[in-house]
C-alpha cells in the first residue's frame, strides 16, 4: 500500500520547460559600473538577488509617469550621513512625498545648516560623553551644542509664522525649507530640496523628536509672555496626505527601515477605503502598486519594521502580485544597500537621457 502512495518525480522537467529563470555566476571581470554590478547580482541569490530586484522595481516606479512615489524614512540615516541620498531622490524627481521620523529630519537640519557630526571614539564611555555634551547615536556623535544652535534658528522661523492658525508638520517643514533656501546658498539640504521641488515632508509622530521639543520650548516661552503658541495638527497631516494620494492613478512606496513612517504612509489605503464604508463619501480605495523595503529586521520579530508586503495585501494596502503588484524586500543595513541601489538606478536614468 505504501508503494502505491509513493510520490513519482517527473525528471523530464528542465527548469526552462517551466519558464524558470536561470541564475548566473557573478563575474566581476565584466563589471564596469554600479549598474552592471546590481544587474549581475539580480541573477544570483539571497540578499544579492533581492538588492538587484529592488533596483529594478525602483526604476520601474520612477519611470512610471502615472506613479506617485512615497519615500518613508526611519533609523538614524542623517546622522549616518545618508542625507544627500534623500536630496538626490528629491532633486531627480524620484519621489513625490516624504514621510519621516522627527529625529531623522532634526539631524538632517543640523547637517543642512552646516553643523558637523563626528565618529564616536569607543575609548570614551557614555558617562564621559554626557559630561562633554556629546550625544551618541550608535557609532556617531551629535553635539548637544548643535541641537541648541538649531533651536535658536527654529525660533526665528516660528516667530514669523501665523500663530492664529494650526499647522500640519508638512507646513512647518516647508517653512524650514524656505528658510534654508534663503540662508544656506548652494549648500544642499533635505528640506531645501523638498521646498524647491514642492515635495511635502510629513512627520506623523511629530512629538517624538528634538524638533518638536524645540517647538514645545518655544510655546512655553510664548505662554510666559502671554503670546499665542504655535499649534500643530496631526489631522491636517493625515487629511492632506490622503487627499493627495486619492488623486493619483498609481502609488509606489520606497521604505528605509519601517516603524511609524512606513505604516502611516501605507495606512492611507485602508483609511480611504473605510471613509467610503463608514462616511459614505470622500474616500476612494487605492493601493500601492510598487514597494521596496530596505531593513535588517526580519518578520518574526513582529514589529512594523519587519511587516511584509504580503501582510500589507491582507489589509488592503498593497496590490497583490497576481494583480500586478511588484515588491522587493532587502533584509540588509540601509547604509550598505541603499547607496548601491540608488546609484544603479541613477546610472540607468542617466543612460536613457
Amino acid at each position: 500500500m505504501a508503494e502505491k502512495n509513493k510520490p513519482i518525480r517527473d525528471l523530464k522537467h528542465t527548469g526552462f520547460s517551466d519558464s524558470l529563470e536561470p541564475l548566473e555566476s557573478l563575474d566581476l571581470s565584466k563589471i564596469k559600473s554600479v549598474d552592471d554590478l546590481v544587474r549581475a547580482m539580480s541573477k544570483t541569490a539571497f540578499a544579492g538577488r533581492s538588492l538587484g530586484e529592488a533596483a529594478d522595481i525602483l526604476e520601474a516606479m520612477v519611470r512610471d509617469k502615472d506613479c506617485f512615489v512615497v519615500l518613508t524614512l526611519s533609523g538614524a540615516m542623517t546622522v549616518a550621513k545618508m542625507g544627500l541620498l534623500i536630496c538626490d531622490m528629491i532633486d531627480k524627481g524620484m519621489v513625490n512625498a516624504v514621510v519621516s521620523t522627527g529625529a531623522l529630519m532634526t539631524h538632517g537640519m543640523v547637517e543642512g545648516f552646516g553643523m558637523t557630526h563626528f565618529k564616536h571614539n569607543p575609548s570614551m564611555p557614555d558617562e564621559k560623553l554626557f559630561s562633554c555634551g556629546y550625544n551618541r547615536v550608535y557609532d556617531t556623535i551629535e553635539l548637544e551644542k548643535n541641537l541648541d544652535d538649531l533651536e535658536l534658528i527654529l525660533f526665528e522661523i516660528f516667530k514669523k509664522m501665523d500663530l492664529e492658525k494650526s499647522y500640519g508638520s508638512y507646513e512647518i517643514l516647508s517653512e524650514v525649507g524656505n528658510y534654508l533656501k534663503e540662508t544656506v546658498g548652494n549648500k544642499r539640504a533635505i528640506l531645501k530640496s523638498a521646498y524647491e521641488k514642492k515635495v511635502p515632508v510629513f512627520i506623523p509622530a511629530f512629538t517624538d523628536s528634538e524638533f518638536y521639543l524645540d517647538l514645545a520650548i518655544f510655546n512655553r516661552k510664548q505662554k510666559l509672555i502671554n503670546k499665542p503658541i504655535l499649534r500643530t495638527s496631526e489631522y491636517d497631516d493625515l487629511e492632506h496626505f490622503a487627499e493627495t494620494i486619492k488623486k493619483q492613478k498609481r502609488i509606489g512606496i520606497f521604505t528605509i527601515g519601517g516603524g511609524v513612517p512606513r505604516n502611516w504612509a501605507q495606512q492611507v489605503a485602508p483609511y480611504l477605503d473605510i471613509v467610503d464604508k463608514r462616511v459614505g463619501q470622500g474616500g476612494g480605495h487605492i493601493r500601492y502598486s510598487y514597494g521596496v523595503r530596505i531593513c535588517p529586521e526580519p518578520v518574526h520579530w513582529g514589529g512594523l519594521s519587519g511587516c511584509t508586503y504580503s501582510e500589507g495585501v491582507s489589509w488592503g494596502k498593497m496590490v497583490p502580485p497576481e494583480e500586478g503588484g511588484r515588491y522587493a524586500e532587502v533584509i540588509a543595513d540601509a547604509t550598505i544597500a541603499w547607496p548601491i541601489i540608488l546609484k544603479a538606478v541613477m546610472e540607468r536614468l542617466d543612460k536613457k537621457k
